[in-house]
């Protein structure tokens, strides 16, 4: 194995844990353990997570509110010098925002084989006539993003079943 690819590989599970950090605090406010983060020469421009309860607002999702905050920094929408480490897979709606902003990377943890759409149920980087492509890389410290969504899912089932009980 090359040093780059060693390097690169190192890079990928420390840029994965800020990600994980982000997504904690989703956790920790009730929201879909899901976080992100956006990094351009080597610096982090860009976190964010879940905040579709908070926000009351569909699109909220960690990717899209990353996006943003990393086109603010740069002061142009598109980001095509940077990659973006996410903890799950990303939905279609985030795929095509990612397509648009033309981020040249995506790293992701877990995948998401019934809603991704980077590989999982579809995968929008590879359609026809797209002017952008755009690297893919999943399964970066998958079993910790895996863990934390499942916990959340678990928690919330046990928390939605035992309201149930008291009716």
């Amino acid at each position: 194995m090359s040093s780059d690819t060693q390097r690169d590989l190192h890079d990928d599970e420390s840029y994965m844990g800020e990600a994980l950090r982000q997504a904690r605090k989703a956790y920790e406010a009730g929201e879909t353990p899901v976080g992100a983060v956006i990094v351009h020469n080597g610096k982090i421009i860009a976190r964010a997570h879940n905040q579709v309860e908070l926000l009351k607002d569909a699109t909220a999702h960690a990717e899209i509110l990353a996006i943003t905050q990393a086109a603010s920094a740069l002061g142009d929408w598109r980001l095509v010098d940077c990659t973006m480490y996410v903890t799950k897979e990303p939905c279609p709606m985030c795929a095509g925002a990612i397509m648009l902003s033309r981020i040249k990377r995506v790293v992701y943890g877990a995948p998401d084989c019934k809603a991704g759409g980077l590989g999982g149920a579809i995968d929008i980087s590879k359609l026809q006539g797209l002017n952008h492509k755009c690297e893919v890389v999943g399964g970066v410290r998958a079993e910790e993003c895996a863990l934390l969504l499942r916990e959340f899912f678990r928690q919330l089932r046990h928390s939605s079943s035992a309201s149930e009980g008291k009716n």
